[in-house]
């Protein structure tokens, strides 16, 4: 079968206005009826009509007695008045019917005394003090809530005030998801080299739950022509609205497009959006058609942006407004002219600026959703943003939730997440980390965009770690070095060593292929002197220019077998059960900024650092050697 071919993609606002234009789903929705109590968001199809007065009765407001208020106007403290039960009184708890005879209630604290049988009075009662009219909440045959409401819990307890036990409400958009591909598989004891779990639609169900749908997501279908095109008509024919997950994009078995041509119309295959470009848009049955791009960052945002309002107006859930905000970039975005472009970004509050760091890019970076804070969108024919540029935010997560993090750039280790893991079980909102090694942290902490920059550098002319930093590049800033662990650096290999890797030297010798720590770690900056050390040029080492930004992405490669070795610490190599090969311990500390250590988050850091928690955490990982973690050094002790 021949590749597909888009050349000529949409932009996003053309895009939109084609899927407007398209589907109109404002009028003639499918309603329902349903319990009261289980209406909680669904939106109402039309005004609901009381049908009982609440209360239903005249009824006594507070605890007391019922009275003629006219028996009472002669009471007075000089004057009190003696009332007689069932004569001038009646005995009334809060919600009692009132007595068709009495018209006013007085509270048992107003009563001078009190019997049984009598009570004295020395104040009069009002007409209708203390008594709820009928119908003083809720008057029987007005609205209690119009159409197009999205019901909350109070209008529940409303609606059964006012005697409402069923409603009709717009019937959820039925959303049928299908997914697409060989290699798809349903469970993780399927799996085999070259297969992939289905995440992506239950993410998707998820999403159409979220924004007022109904998913329906049926079983993977295989790259097959008639298998697919089967389950597309059997899908229109249950579903309001239908997803094919991937097949968008030009390879000789992406079969979406031709089906969607043939059994309805092609709106458009292509759009001018990054992550996201592939994605196609259809029509069948007067129903959508739509084909979204396997990439789990590229099915997020297509879904975000341009399904969930199509499900929105199916279901008539209004989204909540995005919350918007703006931030100081911490380095480079740089952008295709040719695309809108959707970069997930960390961010935190550094003093009164709000600072944001890009996240990886890659469309198939699941993990670059889970940890964004935000969305910076770069529009079309932008070739980016500068470093120290301020961005506009398209929130994810609410600002409260960030506000109050510590927000850490530098190096990456496991310990980052420990740290932010017990901070936040000990009450804290922990730490929002972001991995630019070690010498990126130095810088981030010098131009005020973070509070720490976990660091591991060593000073080769006395062979101390880190605290050279402060006086050779942070002199003019206040910060101190806040003492963590040591840990082991080596170099990490397959299970058992098969080729039997000793030391730096056998990689340049044997060309062994090697993966790199990113440019500015310490693993690397460390890794660039043992080579200095024994003399070994850089380009005789296979892979040295392939870079990871983390141990555990380090030790994937070695896992997977696409590299023999790669330089870094014991935990990463033992949490993924290979082999380690020591070559040196090193201190890896915390540059902190002098004010966080004042700060309720600040002492949090530190007491996490010196906690019983932690040490057992540490031991558990292997790999480190606690050496008085929380003590602080100070620049003029350097």
């Amino acid at each position: 079968m021949k590749r597909n071919i888009y050349l000529n993609p949409l932009s996003f606002d053309d895009a939109q206005n084609c899927i407007d234009t398209e589907f109109r789903f404002k009028e003639n929705h499918k309603t329902e009826i349903i319990s009261v109590e289980d209406s909680l968001g669904r939106i109402s199809s039309s005004p609901v009509i009381a049908k009982l007065s609440n209360p239903n009765h005249n009824a006594a407001a507070m605890d007391g007695i019922s009275v003629k208020s006219a028996s009472t106007h002669e009471a007075d403290p000089r004057n009190p008045v003696k009332l007689s039960v069932d004569i001038d009184f009646k005995w009334v708890d809060t919600g009692d019917v009132l007595p068709d005879d009495m018209d006013a209630v007085i509270m048992m604290e107003d009563l001078s005394e009190a019997e049984q049988k009598s009570v004295v009075i020395t104040s009069p009662a009002v007409p209708w003090q203390h008594v709820r009219p009928v119908g003083e909440d809720i008057v029987c045959s007005e609205m209690i809530i119009p159409s197009m409401h999205r019901i909350r819990p109070v209008d529940i307890g409303a609606m059964i005030g006012g005697g409402i036990t069923a409603i009709e409400v717009i019937k959820k958009p039925v959303v049928g998801i299908i997914p697409s591909g060989t290699e798809i598989i349903e469970t993780p004891d399927q799996m085999i080299p070259g297969a992939i779990l289905d995440s992506n639609s239950r993410m998707f169900s998820a999403m159409v739950s979220e924004y007022g749908g109904t998913p329906l997501r049926y079983s993977p279908v295989k790259d097959d022509y008639k298998l697919l095109k089967e389950a597309v008509i059997k899908a229109l024919e249950e579903c309001d609205l239908v997803i094919l997950g991937a097949g968008s994009s030009a390879g000789s078995e992406d079969f979406s497009k031709s089906i969607i041509e043939e059994i309805g119309t092609l709106l458009f295959h292509g759009i001018a959006i990054k992550p996201g470009k592939p994605a196609i848009f259809g029509k069948a049955s007067e129903k959508p058609l739509i084909c979204i791009p396997g990439y789990p960052v590229s099915a997020w945002i297509v879904f975000d942006r341009l399904v969930q309002p199509l499900i929105r107006a199916m279901s008539r859930v209004k989204a909540e407004p995005k919350l918007k905000r703006s931030g100081i970039l911490t380095r480079p975005l740089v952008s295709s002219l040719k695309h809108l472009e959707y970069v997930r970004v960390k961010c935190g509050q550094v003093g009164e600026n709000t600072i944001v760091t890009p996240l990886s890019r890659g469309a198939g970076i699941t993990m670059s959703l889970v940890n964004a804070d935000a969305i910076v969108e770069v529009p079309r024919e932008y070739e980016g943003y500068p470093a120290g540029s301020e961005v506009p935010l398209y929130m994810l997560k609410p600002w409260e939730e960030i506000s109050e993090r510590l927000v850490s750039i530098g190096s990456h280790d496991l310990l980052m997440d420990i740290i932010n893991e017990i901070m936040i079980r000990n009450g804290s909102s922990g730490l929002s980390s972001t991995h630019s090694g070690t010498m990126g942290g130095v810088m981030a902490v010098k131009r005020g965009e973070c509070h720490i920059a976990p660091v591991h550098v060593l000073n080769p002319e006395n062979g101390v770690y880190n605290t050279h930093l402060l006086k050779q590049y942070l002199a003019d800033n206040e910060v101190v070095i806040v003492k963590g662990i040591k840990r082991v650096q080596g170099l990490i290999v397959a299970e058992h060593n098969p080729e039997k890797i000793t030391s730096i030297t056998d990689l340049a010798e044997r060309g062994l292929s090697f993966v790199n720590r990113q440019r500015g770690a310490g693993t690397r900056i460390l890794f660039d002197y043992l080579c200095g050390k024994r003399n070994i040029p850089a380009d005789s080492i296979k892979g040295y220019g392939r870079e990871m930004n983390t141990h555990m992405s380090v030790a994937q490669a070695v896992l997977s077998g696409t590299a023999d070795a790669g330089m870094g610490v014991e935990s990463a190599a033992r949490s993924m059960g290979l082999d380690f090969i020591p070559i040196g311990e090193e201190d890896y500390d915390f540059i902190l900024r002098t004010e966080v250590l004042d700060s309720e988050a600040g002492q949090t850091f530190l007491n996490v650092l010196c906690s019983e928690q932690f040490k057992l955490e540490v031991n558990r990982l292997g790999g480190y050697i606690l050496d008085a973690p929380g003590k602080i050094i100070r620049k003029e002790e350097c």
